[in-house]
């Protein structure tokens, strides 16, 4: 008997966002990751509140005309649908009625049991949509890890990567690059 290739369904964002329309996933955590559907990780308390001192950082922040998203979708491709922790972007809630941001300014994931995963596979799809400012709440260590500069690596998982990667400790202070004039304490990320 031979055994028969197993075939994976490569989801499109259309297909996706479809199936979500009509609840076919009501309640059920998942992001499309380049095609596939990943479950995604279980927020704990301490993540939870990372996750709240974040945004209460960046909502303090940020000038008029620049909206926080918390775990709500963002539109990178046609394979791609994650929902990151936060991202800041231009506009006003109305401003995304429609369709989910696709370009936002900065993309936050807090990470404890995640960590390699946001590192390594969403570093590498963040970097191919092209994110420039690309954040890591690395609950882990205790630092606040800036990805920055997209380039094409093809040893990367989705064949880009951020070429400089900065760890920070309190008592820095972390600036976007789009945003320069928002000063973020390190310590005020880090609960």
């Amino acid at each position: 008997m031979t055994a028969t290739p197993l075939t994976i369904k490569q989801w499109r964002r259309a297909e996706y966002e479809r199936l979500v329309d009509l609840g076919v996933f009501a309640g059920e955590a998942l992001e499309l990751i380049d095609g596939q559907l990943i479950v995604a990780e279980p927020r704990g308390a301490y993540h939870a509140s990372a996750i709240s001192a974040a945004e209460y950082v960046f909502r303090g922040v940020l000038p008029p005309g620049w909206i926080v998203r918390t775990q709500m979708p963002v539109s990178l491709d046609d394979l791609s649908e994650p929902e990151p922790d936060l991202v800041v972007v231009e506009g006003r809630p109305g401003d995304y009625r429609h369709a989910h941001p696709q370009h936002p300014a900065i993309l936050i994931e807090i990470a404890e049991s995640s960590l390699e995963f946001d590192r390594v596979s969403k570093g590498s799809l963040y970097a191919r949509a092209g994110i420039v400012d690309y954040w890591i709440v690395n609950l882990v260590d205790h630092v606040l890890e800036i990805h920055r500069g997209p380039e094409p690596d093809p040893s990367a998982p989705h064949g880009w990567r951020h070429r400089a990667v900065t760890r920070l400790t309190p008592p820095a202070i972390a600036t976007p690059l789009l945003l320069p004039s928002c000063a973020i304490a390190v310590r005020d990320l880090l609960p």
